[in-house]
């Protein structure tokens, strides 16, 4: 145990200091340790006296380190309650000697000691103990010597008359106090700040009710009685009298005084409940306070006054504030005395201590309430609480008659400034008199100004408490106010209100005007702030207008005229600039005008809902403000004064406008929890404020000034804001805003009529874009009452919203209002056309006069509307509406105000369309099934005739909604027909033709959805009539030129816009819009002809389209005859191709074309070339999509216009090669068309008259060529069509054209690659058949290159042979088509014609010298590549294939060969050095063929019997050709003696000896050799034939062994060595 250890210690330390003087301590302590040691708690050491005895030893031998070591463990043991009370006297004493021992730590101790009695359980109970111990205390108080223990006593007594009436609390059962109260609460920031800590503070005010309630008494328990003397001897002793009960002669006033301050504000308890303590606080307390308040005689010197009557205020104060409902009549004198005290003439600290108590008052709500409840409103008293406030303003008024109050200003300035920072303000050490005069001065006024602020405050506090109760309305709420107020405390606050306002406004208009601090402005505004608001939920009207109208003189100072003036003249030195900016209304806000702002704004928030016509004031502010904000010359000013201030940034102005025009808006926005009463009241100011600036307003707008227009800005923006704000019950309200803003646009001032547009333009937007348009419920399906009274609701406000907009519009007498509105109406379209419903028909009529305005602004604006309804309004326009809609489209489309107008128009009335054409699918889809189908629409039977009656019932109604709907949509369509119809005939031609267009996209895109019926109305009223007008004007429309616009002048000539030459004549316009009538219907028929085909009397409309299509071609214009074509040829090309086009229509498009050819004379000039291109393009593209509908008579029409065309061409053009050298266009287009022309299968027949028509331009010699061996038998299908062709062209030619020929061979050069393709696509059969004559044609073509060798058409000619054998090689081959049936003399005739071909082209055009027009090297290059090509095509292809030739034409095709290879050995050699190099290649080429037809591989050739017997041929020629090449070599050597041999006979002679070296021959070819039969034999059996042709030229070889060239003597050799080896007589060794 801790304690035992501690005394263990303590003794030994006892024992160890008596040892040798006090040897009774020693041995005792000694003893005590012992006993110590059995002891294990408190209890066991209080019930063994020798322990305490000991010390008690110890203290009373009076020595001082012994009574240190007694004193502390004594107060270890009563701490720890280890003595029994019965000791207590003893220990008493025992104290009382040590303390009147002299050392200074013993009297301490001993102090210690009592006060921890007093602490313990060992408090004494008795009154001799009592008595003896306090008197210890108060005998150690007299020690002056020693300030530690005078003060020690001092605090030991204080404690120990706390814990005395405590005790008294616990003996009467009395609640216990929370110390701390009774001392003067901490003053915070602010005065609010101090009323809500008392407020927090006032449980003894709590508990004083409670105490209020419990029943006095008038007996005391002992301990009372003991509490009860100590009173009155610390009474008697604050008196100056002896305390007799503590035996104490006197005691300081000061101290008693204070004692007696403390048990007042603690223990309240006891003063209320028991009545002999209240007797002792009214006889004598309160006497005691009186007679010290009333005396000014010094009683203990100056230095002490002052605490003193300190104490004896507090005292008072206490006494008042807690005591007040028991002591009337004490608490009235002592407030009368106080309020008495702040005008005598006291010492100025004395003020001060008096003011700092009527503050505390006043910041205390409860105690203010009390004491105006017990005095002002009760009739027998006085009204302390007016006194109270009027000697608190009192002083507050007193600082104007100050020789210092400017410094006293700035000193209470400064004082708030430090509160507010929670800094105490202290004044300097080295301050003068004068400054401490002014800073008391000033500390006087702080405390009045803070308990009038106080009293302020207070009055909100309890509004407050009466609106939490109950008692009153809170302004916020939306139900009207009650007038009748019967609660307390709404009674209790009218009364101060109507009590105090007037001496209150009074003093803070004061020090508000006079101060620049911005705390002390910051509070005085609170203050302000908190009256008005209490007035305001009061209704005391005329405080809460008193207030606010004090308040708005503080918030903008306008500079009067005088000021401005002024101004200018004290700064003469200024710059011109800023002297003008002086002049102008430069708006400063100070701080102070900023706060009060702040705080108007918040009043106003407030009390929104009560102000009413209070409103005037605050809009009168506030425009001001708004005009401020909007002011270049406005600024923000700092405080200039010397009073600490916040510090502000360059960009601190521009916050606090940001800052005040944000709580500006806010205001208004707030309206929105306002009653709807009060919002009316609030826009009625508004009007008001508005309405007198219009009055000050003349016509003239650099007269108005910009106060005004600002007013009325800040009125209409406000009002739009309200609007705004309050969309959920707009409808009271819209009249009342809307009436102001039509007023305003008839003003006369520009400005205003804008800003009323505007406005109204917001308004109307606003409204319209609410929540509640959000959903229509007139479109709902499940109708209720509910959206029925929604709907009833939403009518009213949608119709009451527009009609506003019309009733502008026609009753504005100036354009710009007119212009205004549309603007307005183009903006509710764009932004809410959506949610309108029923104000349509209104809108619709609106736009309808407007488009018959003169105006062109007004006429785009209506259009502009009219646009946003049709692209996006048109799903929310009720069905009703959308012939009144067509209509006011039509009247557009048709003003002649704007063109663009009218353009764009037209495109709407398509969108109009697609949006009508919606509803037609039903209908189109019924008469679908009904009409074109012929479908039965009876429903299918249910079981039961109940249910079939119903199904029955039920189909019908469905189909009478179906068929009303159509018919609806139906007439909505042909109306807009009609509009369109017009206005084709307008005489603005991009108005009809982008009507046309639209008319036939119309058609096209929607022409699905018509009915039979629909379309034989359009054909017949609309397309039709449109195209016979059409044509009409286009023939009859003037043909002279115009002149455009006159754009100015030059040289005193008008000068025009240039028009271009294809528009510059009605004429030509007319036919544009000719041709936009025959696009359309070309691309109705593109998309519609097989519907349109089954319409009853269709042909006779396709009849009257042809004779449009022909007078269009013959007597149009080039674009309308080509546009005539067009239509015609999408009719027939675009349904031909699927089968389900009637054969007539085509015939009638076959017929129109070949009259246009068969008019060759009448029908000339560039726009008829023009068209029989057209045609001809048209032609093929046409047989191309419907060939399988062409008949022989069709095909034969077809090329007789194609042989039309041709001849035409040629007779017009016979000199437009030569001259532009090119093929004439007519003839390009039939080049164009050609290769599409080959039949179908079903007219194979066709392909000879096609292909002998097409051969028939190509050149012919003049010589008759001769009869070959052989006729081709005639086909009689092809006999026959031939002279059906010729016999067609003789009917359909109405006009003799001549038999002509073409001069020259351009056309030809393009006609024979087309031809030969074509020849490859025919069938085998009339392949065949044409083959000779082909070939023939080709072959005189090529023999031009005699004549002009330098021309193209050989080459091409040869080009084409060459393919046409390659390609088609199979044909002449053997078994290559078993189904043909060729006779023996007709293959002979082809093969002679092919051999014909290649003798003539070979022998007599290729490798020879012809002559030139001298060629660049690359078209001879070219040229030798082409004959390259010619030579293989022979050698490589014809003679290596399988053909079926006759010997004697294989013979002759080697012979052409060798022929052609003879060109170099057969010249002498004097000549040969003279010929052109290719001709020695040619030649060298050639008899490389015939050494490849001659040679065998097996590896690589595959031999039949074509090729053994072309090998058989060519070996033999090919050994006599070698044969003399050898020895016209020799021959050649020998003649020239010592000169060269030519390049060209040695590169022969090499080339030869090299493929004899390389030839290898089949057995079989090696039997016709020329060699005996034994040898043959010889070299057969021992299979050494392959190279038997050495054998033939052995003798040749041998005589070249003697060559002069080393290189041919090699090569001889080389060859002989191999004719050796032939004949086995290689090398043999002789040894072997």
């Amino acid at each position: 145990m801790a304690l035992v250890a501690a005394l263990e210690a303590d003794l030994r330390a006892l024992s160890a200091e008596a040892r040798r003087r006090y040897p009774a301590v020693k041995d005792g302590a000694e003893h005590a340790i012992l006993k110590l040691r059995s002891s294990s708690s408190a209890s066991d050491l209080s019930s063994n006296e020798d322990i305490l005895r000991i010390f008690l030893m110890a203290c009373g031998v009076r020595n001082t380190k012994l009574s240190v070591i007694g004193l502390s463990c004594l107060q270890k043991l009563i701490s720890h309650d280890a003595v029994e009370p019965s000791s207590l006297k003893e220990i008493l004493y025992t104290l009382k000697d040590h303390s009147e021992m002299a050392e200074e730590n013993i009297q301490l101790k001993t102090l210690q000691t009592i006060l921890i009695i007093f602490q313990s359980r060992l408090h004494p109970e008795t009154e001799d103990n009592m008595v003896l111990g306090l008197s210890i205390c108060l005998r150690l108080l007299d020690n002056n010597r020693s300030p530690s223990v005078y003060n020690t006593a001092a605090a030991t007594f204080r404690q120990a008359v706390a814990l005395i009436f405590d005790q008294v609390l616990l003996a009467e059962s009395l609640p216990m106090p929370k110390y701390g109260s009774s001392s003067q609460t901490a003053r915070t920031g602010s005065v609010a700040g101090d009323l809500s800590q008392n407020i927090n503070n006032s449980e003894p005010l709590e508990k004083d009710a409670i105490c209020g309630r419990l029943t006095t008494r008038d007996t005391l328990s002992e301990t009372g009685k003991l509490g009860l003397r100590l009173l009155e001897d610390l009474t008697a002793s604050a008196a100056g009298g002896s305390a007799a009960w503590l035996h104490v002669a006197s005691l300081p006033s000061t101290f008693s005084l204070e004692l007696i301050e403390f048990v007042l504000s603690n223990y309240i308890s006891v003063f209320k409940i028991l009545l002999p303590y209240e007797q002792v606080l009214r006889h004598q307390i309160c006497s005691l306070l009186m007679t010290s308040l009333r005396t000014s005689s010094e009683l203990e010197g100056e230095l002490v006054e002052p605490y003193f009557r300190r104490l004896v205020l507090r005292s008072v104060a206490h006494i008042i504030r807690l005591y007040s409902s028991s002591l009337i009549t004490e608490c009235e004198v002592f407030l009368s005395m106080l309020v008495k005290a702040t005008f005598l003439d006291l010492p100025l600290w004395h003020r001060i201590l008096v003011l700092e108590i009527l503050r505390g008052f006043c910041v205390e709500a409860r105690t203010l309430r009390i004491l105006f409840q017990n005095f002002d409103m009760h009739p027998k008293n006085t009204n302390v609480v007016e006194s109270m406030v009027k000697a608190l303003a009192r002083v507050v008024s007193s600082i104007q008659f100050q020789e210092t109050s400017e410094e006293s200003l700035a000193a209470v300035a400064g004082m708030f400034s430090s509160k507010a920072k929670g800094i105490e303000w202290i004044l300097d050490n080295d301050a003068s008199s004068a400054a401490v005069l002014v800073a008391s001065e000033a500390h006087a006024i702080t405390l009045a100004i803070e308990g009038l602020l106080g009293v302020v405050f207070t009055v909100a506090t309890l509004t407050d408490e009466a609106v939490d109760v109950g008692e009153l309305e809170s302004p916020r709420y939306e139900h009207l106010p009650s007038s009748d107020y019967i609660g307390k405390t709404s009674h209790l606050c009218i009364s101060m209100v109507d009590s105090l306002w007037l001496t209150i406004l009074d003093a803070f208009s004061l020090i508000l005007s006079r101060s620049q601090g911005e705390a002390i402005v910051l509070e005085i505004l609170k203050g302000y702030q908190a009256f008005t608001q209490a007035c305001g939920v009061l209704h005391a009207v005329e405080p809460l207008n008193s207030f606010l109208a004090s308040l708005c003189k503080f918030t903008i100072v306008l500079p009067t005229d005088a000021e401005r003036k002024s101004s200018v003249v004290q700064s003469p030195v200024s710059k011109r600039s800023e002297a003008q900016v002086d002049q102008k209304d430069v708006i400063v806000l100070t701080p102070k005008n900023v706060q009060a702002l702040r705080t108007l704004f918040n009043i106003a928030h407030r009390l929104h809902n009560v102000l009413g016509p209070s409103w005037v004031l605050v809009l009168e502010t506030l425009a001001a403000l708004d005009r401020a904000i909007h002011s270049p010359h406005a600024t923000t000013q700092e405080v200039t004064t010397a009073v600490p201030k916040l510090t502000r940034e360059p960009s601190r102005q521009y916050a606090d406008f940001s800052i005040l025009s944000s709580l500006n808006s806010q205001l208004f926005e707030s309206s929105a929890l306002m009653q709807v009463s009060s919002v009316k009241s609030l826009l009625s100011a508004l009007h008001m404020l508005s309405h007198q600036s219009m009055t000050e307003t003349s016509g003239s707008v650099s007269s108005a000034s910009s106060k005004q227009i600002g007013s009325i800005s800040f009125s209409v923006d406000r009002m739009i804001s309200i609007l705004v704000n309050n969309l959920h019950r707009v409808e009271p309200l819209w009249d009342q805003v809307v009436g102001h803003f039509l007023e305003l646009a008839e003003h006369s001032n520009q400005n205003l009529r804008n800003m009323a547009l505007d406005a109204l333009d917001q308004s109307i937007c606003a409204v319209l874009g609410s929540e509640q348009f959000g959903e229509d419920p007139a479109r709902s399906r499940n109708a209720t009452l509910d959206v029925e009274s929604k709907e009833t609701q939403l009518k009213s406000v949608e119709c009451a919203v527009l009609s506003s907009l019309r009733v502008l519009y026609f009753s504005a007498q100036k354009a710009d209002v007119r212009i205004g509105s549309l603007k307005i109406l183009l903006h509710i379209l764009e932004r809410c056309g959506e949610k309108l419903y029923y104000s349509w028909p209104s809108i619709l009529d609106m736009l309808r006069s407007v488009a018959d305005a003169s105006e062109k602004d007004v006429a785009t604006l209506g259009f502009q509307s009219l646009r946003v309804i049709m692209n996006d309004g048109l799903p929310t326009l009720p069905e009703d509406c959308l012939h009144v809609c067509i209509d006011v489209t039509g009247a557009y489309s048709a003003q002649k105000a704007d063109l663009n107008i009218s353009l764009t128009a037209i495109g709407l009335l398509w969108t109009l369309t697609d949006f009508v054409a919606k509803g037609l699918h039903h209908g189109s889809l019924a008469d679908k099934g009904l009409g074109f189908n012929n479908a039965d629409s009876t429903p299918q039977q249910t079981n039961g005739e109940d249910g079939e009656d119903h199904m029955v019932s039920d189909s019908n109604k469905a189909d009478y909604e179906v068929r009303r709907q159509v018919v609806n949509h139906e007439k909505l369509l042909f109306l807009v027909f009609s509009l369109i119809q017009k206005l084709v005939d307008d005489e603005r031609p991009e108005v009809r033709n982008s009507a046309v267009r639209t008319f036939f996209q119309i058609l096209g895109s929607h022409g699905n959805k018509l009915s039979k019926s629909m379309w034989e109305d359009c054909l017949w009223n609309y397309i039709f009539p449109m195209l016979d007008g059409a044509s009409h004007k286009a023939a009859t429309s003037s043909k002279d030129e115009w002149q455009g616009k006159e754009i100015g002048t030059r040289g005193g000539k008008a000068v025009h816009m240039l028009i271009h030459h294809s528009r510059n004549t009605a004429q030509k316009q007319w036919d544009e819009t000719f041709v936009l009538v025959l696009g359309g219907i070309a691309r109705l028929f593109r998309s519609y002809f097989p519907l349109l085909e089954s319409l009853p009397n269709f042909w006779s409309g396709w009849e009257s389209l042809l004779a449009f299509v022909k007078n269009s071609i013959f007597n149009g214009s080039k674009e309308v005859s080509l546009a005539a074509i067009n239509c015609l040829q999408t009719a027939v090309v675009s349904h031909c191709v699927k089968g389900n086009l009637q054969l007539r229509y085509l015939n009638s498009v076959l017929d129109v074309y070949e009259l246009v050819f068969q008019k060759s004379s009448s029908y000339t000039g560039d726009t008829a070339t023009k068209v029989k291109q057209e045609i001809l393009h048209g032609l093929g593209e046409l047989y191309v999509q419907s060939l399988k509908m062409f008949d022989d008579k069709m095909y034969m029409q077809l090329l007789g216009i194609v042989d039309l065309a041709i001849k035409q061409a040629i007779i017009n053009s016979e000199n437009f090669e030569s001259e532009y050298g090119h093929v004439p266009p007519v003839l390009r287009h039939v080049l164009e068309i050609l290769p599409s022309l080959g039949p179908p299968e079903h007219l194979s027949s066709m392909w000879l008259i096609l292909l002998r028509e097409f051969l028939h331009y190509l050149p012919r010699v003049d010589s008759v060529l001769p009869n070959e061996e052989g006729e081709i038998e005639k086909n009689n299908i092809g006999h026959c069509a031939s002279g059906e062709v010729l016999e067609h062209k003789a009917d359909a030619s109405s006009e003799t054209i001549p038999t002509t020929r073409i001069t020259t061979n351009m056309f030809a050069e393009k006609l024979i690659p087309a031809l030969v393709e074509l020849l490859l696509q025919a069938p085998a059969v009339e392949k065949y058949i044409l083959f000779p004559e082909f070939i023939q044609n080709l072959r005189r073509c090529m023999m031009t290159r005699r004549d002009n060798p330098d021309g193209s058409l050989w080459k091409v000619a040869a080009e084409g042979f060459n393919r046409l054998l390659v390609e088609d090689v199979k044909l002449c081959s053997v078994g290559g088509d078993t189904d043909l049936k060729i006779s023996k003399t007709a293959r002979i005739r082809i093969w002679k014609e092919i051999g014909d071909v290649y003798d003539i082209f070979l022998v007599g055009y290729c490798g020879r010298a012809l002559s030139s027009n001298s060629l660049p090297a690359a078209a001879l290059k070219a040229n030798e590549t082409l004959e390259m090509a010619f030579l293989n095509g022979l050698g490589d292809i014809i003679l290596m294939s399988t053909v079926d030739a006759p010997r004697e034409v294989l013979e002759r095709l080697v012979s052409t060969l060798d022929r052609c290879a003879s060109r170099t050995c057969s010249l002498p050699v004097e000549t040969v050095e003279l010929m052109p190099a290719h001709c020695s290649r040619f030649s060298l080429t050639c008899l490389q063929k015939l050494f490849s037809l001659s040679s065998f591989s097996s590896e690589t050739k595959e031999w039949h019997s074509t090729s053994a017997e072309v090998s058989k041929i060519s070996i033999i020629t090919l050994m006599a050709r070698c044969e003399f090449i050898l020895c016209t070599f020799l021959i050649d050597e020998n003649n020239l003696g010592n000169r060269p041999i030519p390049t060209a006979r040695l590169e022969e002679i090499i080339f030869i000896l090299q493929e004899l070296g390389h030839l290898s021959i089949h057995p079989e070819v090696a039997s016709v050799l020329p060699l005996q039969p034994y040898l043959k034999t010889i070299l057969r059996e021992d299979n050494r034939d392959t190279r038997a042709h050495l054998l033939v030229l052995f003798p040749s070889l041998c005589e070249l062994v003697l060559s002069r060239e080393t290189q041919v003597r090699e090569l001889v050799q080389v060859l002989l060595r191999a004719v050796a080896m032939e004949l086995g007589l290689e090398k043999v060794s002789l040894s072997s």
